[in-house]
C-alpha cells in the first residue's frame, strides 16, 4: 500500500509538472493543433486557421464574444458560478441543454482537452482553467480563445472565419460581422456566419448591438 501511494504521488507530481510546463509554453507560443482539429482531419475535413494577435484583431470581435459567451469574463477568475447555477436550473426544467461554461473554461477545453467526456473531462477542464487564469491572464486567454475556437466546419478562429465568410481578415470587422461570428460559436458544426437567414442572423444582430454596450460598460476592461 505504501509503495502504491508513493507511485500515485510521483504520478501526480509528474502530471502537475508536465501540465504547468505545457500551459506555460502556450503563454508565449500559439497552440499548433488541438484535439478538435484532429477530429476534423480524421473526419475528412480540412483545417483552416490563421493566427492573429489580439492587438491586431478588431476589438469588436472580443466584445461580441463577451456579449454572447461570457458577460462576466473580466470579473470572474475562471468560473461564473451564477451562470452555472442558472444553467443547472434551466436544464432541470427540460428542453435544450445549456451550459454555463466561461470563455476561460472553453479555452482550457479547446487548447488542452477534447469534446465530450462527461464529468471526468470537466474536472480536468477545471484544473486547466485554474492554470490558465494564473499563468496567462485575461488578454492571453481571450487571444487564444479567438484563435482556436471552432467557427465553422473545419474553420478555427475569428481571423479564418472572417476570411471565409466576409472575404477580409479580422483586423477590421464591423459589429455585425463580429456578432455573426460570435453567434456561430455555440454550434459551429451547424451554423455559418454568412447565413442570411435564421438564428445566426437574428442572434448575430443582437450581439452586434451589444458590442457597444460591452465597450461603454467597460465589460472588456481587462483587455484594454
Amino acid at each position: 500500500m505504501i509503495r502504491l501511494l508513493r507511485w500515485l504521488l510521483k504520478g501526480a507530481l509528474v502530471f502537475v509538472a508536465v501540465t504547468v510546463l505545457w500551459v506555460g509554453l502556450y503563454r508565449f507560443v500559439p497552440p499548433p493543433f488541438t484535439a478538435t482539429m484532429l477530429g476534423d482531419v480524421i473526419g475528412g475535413h480540412g483545417v483552416a486557421k490563421s493566427w492573429m494577435p489580439l492587438s491586431r484583431m478588431d476589438p469588436a470581435m472580443a466584445r461580441a464574444a463577451i456579449a454572447g459567451e461570457d458577460g462576466h469574463f473580466c470579473m470572474h477568475h475562471g468560473f461564473d458560478f451564477k451562470a452555472i447555477e442558472g444553467a443547472v436550473y434551466r436544464n432541470e426544467k427540460g428542453g435544450r441543454i445549456r451550459g454555463g461554461s466561461t470563455i476561460s473554461q472553453q479555452t482550457a477545453k479547446n487548447a488542452f482537452l477534447f469534446q465530450g467526456g462527461g464529468y471526468p473531462r470537466k474536472a480536468v477542464e477545471a484544473y486547466f482553467t485554474v492554470l490558465i487564469e494564473a499563468l496567462w491572464g485575461k488578454r492571453r486567454i481571450m487571444e487564444v480563445y479567438l484563435n482556436i475556437a471552432e467557427t465553422g466546419i473545419g474553420t478555427y478562429g475569428a481571423n479564418a472565419a472572417s476570411q471565409r465568410y466576409f472575404g477580409h481578415d479580422a483586423s477590421h470587422l464591423t459589429p455585425t460581422e463580429a456578432g455573426r461570428i460570435a453567434a456561430v460559436l455555440p454550434l459551429p458544426k451547424k451554423r455559418a456566419a454568412i447565413d442570411p437567414h435564421g438564428f445566426v442572423r437574428s442572434h448575430g444582430n443582437v450581439l452586434a448591438r451589444y458590442v457597444g454596450v460591452v465597450r461603454r460598460g467597460g465589460l472588456d476592461g481587462c483587455l484594454r
